[in-house]
């Protein structure tokens, strides 16, 4: 076990940090010591039950966990489940207050990311197994795992959805499809982030327009903009990366992400965080571990660029996260403490994580947040 492993101080970027981890559905608060401020969990079963959307035999509790996670300044939290070693494996999206009460749910087989816009709108991924055949899908497998973009109401009732093999077929970038490798046929996009584009964000970025949503498509190896209002992907690109996942817009235009596969440097991991100009495709900055300290996820995993500059990182396979500076210096890094196997060796995931300012949450929650008990690992409710 170990929690907060560095901690340089000052050079930290002030916050408590939101994770969702693999052993099971729960999302923790923490601040910069490790200390478990607070913790939402709801297993699967106590939210749904047979005849909530087409789930039929869902993994027991014990292989169900949060994937990703979105805490309101009320405390609220929503929060999407997976099943692990099941296709489709994912299962829903639920809504809880802070004592982990459903608010309400929503089994549309959601899975990896979604994004809350300023309206409270939700736009979120779910996929499902698709068997039409035409002849500009006839190379793609026949059943096949397709991915939708859903846009939910606040209150979790479905307003659209998009089919995202269609859409990106009926694009001019529809070459991404022919182009997906062999082993990928049955699963084309594996589509595995959605990032709402609001105002600020679409002052500086120019592929983009507020109102459109950027989303990654691993198995296709492009990043591709989808406008809501007409079901048309936009833009859409490649890089110099493999299998990534969790693209930023950043404040200056720029685009952030986790790139599984395409470190090919001499260092020991094979995975690398860049930040890169979408007009030029230029390479600006790259975090790519070292020797020592390797970095490496071969799957999920994410990143965050912090106010002052720092690169808040999910090492999911690794289960850890850490925080980087300009430099790629590691100023805070922490270690899943879960320890799971017959000999307790074996560490879960973290599945996604996210550094929040310590204003972010209404007063009556931040003040209860910052009487904490200061022993680590140690739990106080909002």
């Amino acid at each position: 076990m170990q929690g907060v492993s560095v901690n340089r101080g000052a050079a930290v970027q002030e916050g408590l940090t939101l994770y969702t981890t693999g052993d099971k559905p729960s999302a923790y608060l923490i601040d910069a010591e490790g200390n478990v401020v607070h913790e939402w969990s709801r297993p699967f079963s106590t939210v749904w039950s047979p005849g909530k959307g087409d789930l039929q035999q869902p993994q027991p509790d014990s292989h169900v966990y949060f994937r990703h996670a979105h805490a309101f300044p009320n405390g609220d939290l929503l929060a999407i489940y997976e099943g692990v070693g099941d296709t489709p494996y994912g299962y829903g999206m639920v809504k809880l207050n802070r004592d982990s009460e459903v608010l309400w749910s929503y089994f549309g087989r959601t899975h990896h990311q979604f994004s809350v816009a300023p309206d409270g709108k939700i736009y979120a991924l779910t996929h499902a197994f698709m068997d039409d055949q035409t002849d500009r899908l006839g190379h793609l497998h026949n059943p096949r795992l397709e991915d939708f973009l859903v846009v939910l109401s606040p209150e979790g009732e479905e307003l659209e959805k998009f089919r995202l093999v269609t859409a990106l077929m009926d694009s001019r970038y529809r070459h991404m499809l022919y182009t997906v490798s062999g082993f990928a046929l049955g699963d084309p996009l594996h589509a595995n982030s959605v990032k709402y584009i609001d105002a600020d964000l679409a002052r500086n970025f120019a592929p983009g327009k507020e109102g459109q949503i950027l989303m990654s498509f691993r198995e296709a190896t492009g990043l591709a903009i989808l406008d809501p209002a007409t079901g048309e992907i936009t833009w859409a690109t490649r890089g110099p990366w493999l299998g990534q996942h969790d693209p930023d817009i950043l404040p200056n235009g720029n685009i952030l992400l986790f790139d599984n596969y395409g470190n090919f440097s001499d260092t020991a991991g094979v995975s690398r965080v860049l930040e890169f100009d979408p007009v030029t495709m230029n390479i600006v900055w790259r975090y790519q571990g070292s020797d020592e300290t390797p970095l490496e996820s071969r799957i999920r995993s994410d990143q965050q660029r912090l106010p002052n500059g720092n690169t808040l990182i999910t090492e999911s396979n690794g289960g850890r996260i850490i925080e980087v500076n300009r430099a790629g210096e590691t100023v805070w890094e922490y270690v899943n403490p879960v320890r799971g196997g017959p000999n307790g060796d074996l560490i879960p995931i973290i599945s996604w994580s996210e550094r929040l300012p310590d204003t972010y949450f209404d007063p009556a929650i931040a003040d209860s947040a910052s009487t904490a008990e200061t022993t680590p690992n140690r739990r106080k409710s909002l």
